[in-house]
C-alpha cells in the first residue's frame, strides 16, 4: 500500500497546486492549498511505509489523514446542499473539493481492504502454524 498511499500524495499535491492556481485572481485564497498539504502528509506516509518496520504504523496515519482528508473536503458541500444553497459544482473550490473527497476515500477503502487481507492472511497463517 506504500505505492498507491504516494500516488495518491501526489495526485492531492496536483489537485491542490492546480486548484490554488486557477482561483479567480480577486478572491485568492491559500485554503485551495488544502489538498496539496493533505497529499504531501500522505506523501511521507508512503515513503514511511516503504520501510517494513515503519509500514504497519505509516498506513494507520496515512488511513487516518485519507478519512480526516475525505471528511473535511465534503462537509462544506453537505452543508451548503442541507442549507439549500445552490452549489455550483463547476466551479474550481467545488471541483478541488470533490476531487480530494475522491481521492481520500478511495485510499482509505484500499487501505481498510488491505489490513482486512492483512488479518486474514495471519490468521491462515496461525492455523496452519
Amino acid at each position: 500500500m506504500a505505492i498507491p498511499t504516494l500516488i495518491a500524495g501526489i495526485l492531492l499535491i496536483a489537485v491542490g497546486t492546480i486548484g490554488y492556481a486557477n482561483q479567480d485572481p480577486a478572491k485568492v485564497s491559500g485554503t485551495a492549498l488544502i489538498p496539496a498539504y493533505i497529499g504531501i502528509a500522505l506523501a511521507i506516509c508512503g515513503l514511511l511505509a516503504l520501510k517494513s518496520s515503519l509500514r504497519k504504523h505509516a498506513m494507520h496515519a496515512a488511513s487516518l489523514l485519507a478519512l480526516l482528508g475525505g471528511c473535511g473536503a465534503i462537509i462544506p458541500i453537505i452543508i451548503k446542499l442541507a442549507k439549500g444553497t445552490e452549489v455550483n459544482f463547476t466551479a474550481p473550490a467545488v471541483v478541488s473539493q470533490t476531487l480530494t473527497t475522491a481521492i481520500c476515500f478511495t485510499l482509505l477503502v484500499m487501505c481498510i481492504n488491505s489490513f482486512i487481507q492483512i488479518r486474514k492472511a495471519r490468521r491462515a497463517a496461525a492455523h496452519l502454524g
